[in-house]
């Protein structure tokens, strides 16, 4: 099922869009919706990271050279 999103963008951000849509030969959908995609896979990452930050100083792992006398 697809779904239609309207978005308002500031009219430097568009036309910089717009550049790169010609620019690559790519429609501005394909590129928002790739660039949405890698934005949650990286929000997705930095939370897991994060959290295993934290319960990796707890046992204080802090530094690769840490990591890899655990393993």
């Amino acid at each position: 099922m697809r779904s239609v999103l309207s978005v308002s963008l500031p009219q430097k951000l568009l036309s910089e869009l717009e550049a790169f849509s010609k620019a690559t030969g790519r429609t501005k959908g394909d590129i928002v919706k790739e660039s949405i995609s890698l934005y949650l896979w990286e929000a997705r990452y930095r939370n897991v990271r994060k959290g295993l930050s934290l319960k990796a100083k707890k046992v204080d792992i802090v530094t690769e050279k840490d990591v890899f006398k655990r393993v």
